[in-house]
């Protein structure tokens, strides 16, 4: 019986541990964590998700301070249109993240950055082109293009030096878009590094709609590996979404699969962004606490726990301080939810707002509990202290609990002595 160890993902002359931990945001996958999973010959991903706020909080930089102030006579004002990002404060933001990070790395493995399309940031095209730009300029091993479909990123970066040197990757969750993404940027010449399918059991935002659950991702794969078989492309495919233990990944990788992407199981370690208390929370979560909605404002469906302090909180719109999914034209679909609840209940100081939620306060403040289809199951990798609660363990623990897991064996960790 094989396990994952048995395997490597391989780069050119370059073999890694094939297991990618996913991109988390807003700074769940934290530095810490990616470094991490490169120390132990894997991959990780940050994310660049609200990155000013992410930099604030690593390096008590004043980037949001300086936008609230900039902006704040605008607070009270419904239209958004007026306020933008610098792009120069966006650029050294992402500079002190990926580039300290990068500064830091150790060992054998990768270190990527997920780039969310959906952090549309009142200027699309400018914003993500700095984005991606400055990511490689501080030297990242790769980018993940996330959360969109990507047809024109890449053109955003094609005169860039290390266009053709960086690993550049996809996620998508249907042949169709690998498709669309493929014949757009069929000119550039230039293929991705890797394809991330995911299924419709991940964590987060789906590239499905409310009928995920007709997919499996299994299926998708098949479909995506047969496809570049008939086009003869050899481009290495990483399944995500819903693969748990060491087992899971390695059916995946036994039937041609190159590396897998996981996040839930490492939402609990050590050198997650998650405050302890709400890592508490994803360990006692039941199956019924899981639910796929869409309060989400970028359109896609949304994996959450119930218990999630953001559902229903009608918090004002923080557009001035953060605005990263204000659209082209300055809106957002939470301000319209929003401004209707305090129309139709103006005696109320904080109404209810069950459709929508502000993502960017909610995530910043970890008050969105996202989440995987298997969250219910942490509870069994880990064990129960004295006081009821459940023994955080390490990254590395996590790490090599998948890497040499047989038989849907999941290794626990020790208890302290």
């Amino acid at each position: 019986m094989k396990c994952l160890d048995d395997f490597r993902l391989k780069f050119g002359k370059q073999e890694l541990v094939p297991i990618m931990i996913g991109g988390m945001g807003v700074d769940i996958s934290t530095a810490d964590l990616a470094l991490e999973a490169a120390r132990l010959g894997g991959i990780g991903h940050i994310s660049d998700a609200m990155v000013n706020t992410v930099a604030d909080r690593r390096f008590n930089a004043k980037f949001v301070k300086e936008k609230l102030q900039q902006y704040k006579f605008n607070v009270s004002n419904p239209d958004k249109s007026v306020v933008q990002f610098d792009l120069g404060q966006l650029a050294e933001a992402t500079r002190l993240h990926v580039g300290k990070t990068m500064e830091a790395k150790r060992g054998e493995g990768m270190i990527f950055v997920n780039c969310m399309e959906k952090l549309t940031m009142n200027a699309p095209k400018e914003t993500l082109r700095v984005r991606l730009r400055t990511a490689l300029d501080c030297g990242i091993d790769g980018i993940t293009l996330a959360a969109g479909l990507h047809l024109g990123s890449f053109a955003l970066i094609e005169d860039h030096p290390r266009f053709r040197d960086a690993k550049l990757g996809i996620i998508v969750s249907s042949l169709r878009a690998l498709q669309l993404f493929l014949k757009k940027n069929a000119r550039l010449n230039r293929l991705p590094d890797y394809i991330v399918i995911e299924g419709p059991l991940a964590g987060g935002h789906l590239g499905f709609g409310m009928d995920w659950a007709q997919y499996d991702l299994a299926t998708i794969v098949a479909e995506i590996a047969a496809y570049l078989k008939a086009e003869q492309l050899d481009i290495p495919l990483v399944p995500a979404g819903g693969i748990f233990t060491g087992s899971d990944a390695t059916a995946f990788l036994e039937n041609g699969a190159a590396a897998v992407q996981v996040a839930t199981r490492f939402t609990v370690a050590r050198e997650c962004g998650l405050p302890e208390d709400v890592q508490q929370e994803y360990f006692k979560a039941s199956e019924s606490q899981i639910v796929v909605n869409q309060i989400s404002p970028t359109g896609y469906p949304m994996r959450m726990l119930t218990g999630s302090p953001a559902i229903g909180d009608g918090i004002r719109p923080n557009c001035e301080a953060y605005g990263y999914l204000l659209d082209s034209g300055g809106s957002c679909s939470y301000i319209t939810s929003y401004n209707r609840e305090v129309e139709a209940h103006p005696e109320l100081k904080r109404p209810k707002v069950m459709d929508k939620t502000c993502l960017c306060t909610q995530m910043r403040n970890f008050d969105l509990w996202t989440c995987g289809h298997y969250t219910y199951r942490l509870k069994d990798t880990s064990r129960v202290l004295a006081d009821g609660s459940y023994l955080i363990p390490s990254a590395e623990h996590i790490f090599r609990a998948s890497q040499f897991s047989k038989d849907n064996r999941i290794a626990l960790p020790d208890l302290p002595a």
